[in-house]
């Protein structure tokens, strides 16, 4: 049987969590959560100038939000330190490393002179071979002895295999000349010691795998399955970047996008199944493979993103959804919901998230459901409340007090009591929106009657009435 599948998210603690690595997040946690598999959490935080909890908490956060829940505890590469320090000091041991004593001067000197001469700036250290007998007392580096002849193959799920010529390749420091391991180093021995056996991530490190894939033959370990993702770019085609608005996770919660029309969107944005564009979590999940990600940079769309999220709103279960509201009312210091207005939110959650793309929208149609009495009524929806309309709602109510409170009965009453005033019911409808909900475009007026209840609907069409009296 083939080992379990073990992905992995790596991200720097130097900032928020960027869409991109949302999205490279969103691609390990499809593929592992696909198969069985683990998800692990790995946080990149070795250099120590940069890094900051506040960054971490950031990115944690918008993992929250996207629901991209983790396996285990979380690993800090910092903290990590000793351990892949050892392991450049078992390859020195073994002879596939080497101390080199060349200072930063001598270095920058070889590689000008190349420069000059139009020669490889590629740095070859004269103490690749020198007999340790013969090294001096001074302070050296740890250098990987590379291969210096034939190809390094990196066979990749969605670039293909990648052929790079040992003579390209130098010989890597892997520790400094302070004892502290470099980045590269870092990354083979945590993803080894994590049992990583797929790495899914930005094509930006595609140039290191081979570099990295000398670490892993010098040790002996099984290198795992590489999958180098296109970048995103912006809807011009230029590389992604705040020019093109948001670029956070959480950014985009707060502007209201739900959690599973962003997870949605962002598993659509460079892999495809078939012509799918709308699916659930579920579908997503068993969807998912590596083969379906093209080589191409995928755009980001945010009419794209809009109608995804709008669908999502549609189909979402009410009590979820009813959840992810006070989570974006929390993140955007909004007062949470009253008991009553969370009630009659969820009494209206049938007529007001059609059509919704992002949450803001979705509580503006239930404005109605939301106010309490007196009701503020806009300028627009005072037009519909003139004392000839007001004289028809006046009328109106007694007939309601005595009707069955269901929406046929409802719509039987209001239409007949329309047309015994030779009009229409449109000509009813606005006064009534007006009086109901202080707006002019809202619900039907049945269901926010239906919503609302007999009492409350009864007494803001009273109130509506006294106003233009007064």
């Amino acid at each position: 049987m083939s080992a379990p599948v073990v992905t992995r998210f790596a991200p720097s603690p130097t900032g928020f969590l960027h869409i991109g690595g949302a999205r490279t997040a969103l691609f390990n946690w499809l593929y592992a959560r696909g198969r069985g598999g683990k998800f692990l959490l790995r946080i990149e935080d070795t250099d120590r100038a940069r890094s900051t909890p506040e960054a971490t908490a950031a990115i944690l956060k918008g993992m929250e939000w996207l629901g991209l829940d983790h396996d285990g505890e979380i690993v800090s590469q910092f903290e990590n330190a000793k351990r892949h320090a050892a392991v450049a000091r078992e390859l020195l041991a073994a002879g596939k490393a080497y101390k080199c004593f060349a200072t930063q001067e001598e270095i920058t000197a070889f590689r000008e002179a190349a420069r000059a001469d139009g020669k490889s700036t590629l740095y070859r250290s004269p103490w690749r071979d020198v007999d340790p007998a013969e090294h001096t007392d001074a302070p050296f580096v740890i250098r990987i002895k590379a291969p210096q002849s034939g190809e390094t193959i990196i066979r990749d799920q969605v670039q293909g295999d990648v052929t790079i010529r040992n003579d390209q390749l130098d010989d890597m420091v892997l520790l400094r000349s302070d004892g502290t391991p470099v980045y590269m180093l870092a990354v083979v021995v945590d993803d080894h010691d994590m049992g990583v056996t797929h790495v899914i991530r930005g094509d930006d490190h595609l140039n290191n795998a081979a570099r990295q894939m000398m670490i892993y033959e010098a040790m002996g370990w099984d290198i795992p399955v590489w999958a180098h993702i296109p970048l995103i770019h912006g809807p011009d085609g230029k590389k992604l970047s705040k020019r093109h608005g948001a670029l956070g996770a959480q950014e985009y919660q707060v502007m209201g996008y739900p959690a599973a029309g962003m997870r949605n969107y962002l598993a659509r944005l460079g892999w495809s199944h078939g012509d799918d564009e709308f699916f659930t979590d579920a579908q997503a999940r068993d969807w998912f493979d590596l083969k379906g990600i093209g080589k191409g940079a995928a755009r980001f769309d945010l009419k794209k993103l809009e109608n995804l999220s709008g669908q999502h709103i549609a189909q979402s279960d009410d009590a979820a959804l009813q959840q992810e509201i006070a989570e974006f009312l929390n993140v955007t210091d909004v007062p949470a919901l009253t008991q009553r207005q969370s009630e009659l939110l969820m009494k209206a959650m049938y007529c007001v998230k059609e059509r919704a793309k992002i949450l803001p929208e979705l509580l503006e149609k239930a404005h109605f459901a939301l106010i309490t009495r007196p009701i503020d009524v806009d300028e627009k929806a005072a037009k519909n409340l003139d004392a000839a309309s007001v004289a028809l709602l006046r009328e109106l109510t007694p007939q309601l007090q005595t009707d069955s409170w269901n929406k046929e009965n409802l719509e039987d009453l209001l239409n007949s009591f329309a047309q015994s005033k030779d009009t229409k019911f449109g000509k009813l409808a606005g006064p009534l929106r007006a009086a109901l909900s202080g707006r002019a475009v809202t619900p039907s007026v049945f269901d926010m009657m239906l919503v609302l209840g007999k009492d409350e609907t009864l007494a803001r069409l009273t109130d509506a009435a006294q106003g233009v009296e007064r």
